[in-house]
């Protein structure tokens, strides 16, 4: 569940929200764990599901139109040496689409193959390799200050 929960956040940048699609995931694989206990990796089942989850949550019409006013200070992570710099790593996702954070969030944060990340957001491994270099590219220009 911890591992579910710091990839939703890493995806959607808010801990509430994360916790909504760790929580809609969870629903999900309950609802269909026949299928799900079939899968030859369930942990990749269970991403995909993720993702997928939170990908539908962004296309939620209420979402584009409710704002927040005020940024709440999170809660400490059990272990705060593994990102040194987090507000600047959420400023840096902050600044990607949501395919392509989700590209990169897979490939080198939960370190899942092009393959599997292809999978899990049901899109071709070219897309995955074109995201992933346009994420970074984008990432770099923002670093450089050269957007």
């Amino acid at each position: 569940m911890d591992r579910w929960r710091r990839s939703a956040f890493l995806l959607c940048q808010d801990w509430h929200t994360a916790d909504d699609v760790v929580s809609v995931t969870v629903a999900k694989l309950y609802r269909n764990w026949r299928t799900a206990g079939r899968a030859d990796n369930r942990d990749a089942y269970a991403q995909r599901v993720l993702t997928r989850a939170w990908l539908d949550e962004r296309r939620r019409p209420w979402k584009r139109r409710e704002q927040a006013s005020a940024a709440l200070p999170d809660v400490a992570a059990t272990d705060p040496e593994t990102v040194t710099d987090r507000e600047g790593l959420a400023v840096l996702l902050r600044s990607l689409g949501p395919k392509q954070r989700a590209v990169l969030v897979l490939r080198y944060y939960l370190d899942c193959s092009v393959a599997e990340t292809a999978q899990i957001l049901g899109i071709s491994t070219g897309t995955v390799k074109s995201q992933s270099a346009r994420g970074l590219a984008n990432l770099r220009a923002v670093v450089t200050g050269q957007s």
